[in-house]
């Protein structure tokens, strides 16, 4: 298994690779040598290149294993060799269920809200679930919500939810106080605009409400991506979120 992370250059497919391809290996009919890359999709051009004539050279003796995040990032040449597997997410509860393990075995002290704000944060991802409870464990040696957002570095979702509270009820001078404040903690629009969304994915609101909301945050996050990400982008979307709910002739 080769972690393609922290060896990307074309050097590593040409050398290691390819001399591990080569190597006779006296197998039963039929079993082949399986080389494996975790994150390949961290490798450079010239080596998914490199690897894509090493696919085709020992095809009969070698079955490769690619395993990445964003499979866009693979070059087609190697996209249309493979058979091409995709997973979803975890679900909160699967997440839960090996954090519960985990933290039995370690013997961590752990509170409810810091293990939902784990999973909060590691997005379905386990591998991030896991290192979040790791770096949480070793800067306070306590998990709890507050110290997990503090290693994660991200707004606090009971902080946004109080700012779409105050959307719904059309109160935009109290949801900017909030926004505002989040602003001057220092985390970045991406950051804000992510964990809105994620906690108004949640949030209890009339259906055709949150479509509306969900909608308005989607182009917001469209124009940070694009490089509008003033604290002027941020104020001009809790308006138009107040003005969803706001009484007909409201200023």
């Amino acid at each position: 298994m080769c972690p393609t992370s922290s060896l990307l250059g074309i050097d590593v497919v040409r050398n290691k690779i390819k001399m591990f391809a080569q190597q006779k290996v006296t197998l039963p009919k039929g079993r082949h040598k399986i080389i494996i890359l975790d994150e390949a999709d961290s490798m450079t051009d010239g080596a998914q290149q490199a690897l894509r004539r090493t696919m085709e050279i020992y095809s009969k003796t070698t079955r490769f294993a690619l395993a990445c995040n964003a499979s866009d990032k693979i070059i087609e040449p190697i996209q249309s060799r493979c058979a091409v597997l995709r997973y979803s997410k975890l679900r909160d509860d699967q997440i839960m269920m090996r954090l519960t393990e985990v933290v039995e075995q370690e013997n961590l002290h752990v509170t409810n809200d810091g293990l939902e704000a784990i999973i909060f944060t590691a997005q379905g991802d386990m591998r991030q679930a896991l290192n979040n409870l790791q770096s949480t464990n070793s800067g306070f040696g306590y998990i709890n919500s507050e110290n997990v957002f503090k290693v994660c570095d991200e707004p606090h979702p009971l902080l946004v939810k109080s700012m779409l509270e105050h959307c719904v009820n059309a109160n935009i001078d109290e949801a900017y106080k909030i926004i505002e404040q989040l602003w001057s903690l220092g985390y970045s629009p991406e950051d804000i605009i992510g964990n809105i969304f994620r906690v108004c994915k949640t949030f209890q609101m009339a259906e055709y409400l949150k479509l509306e909301y969900i909608k308005e945050i989607g182009y917001t996050h469209m124009k940070v991506a694009e490089g509008v990400n003033s604290l002027l982008q941020m104020a001009g979307l809790l308006g138009r979120l107040c003005s969803k709910t706001a009484a007909p002739g409201a200023s």
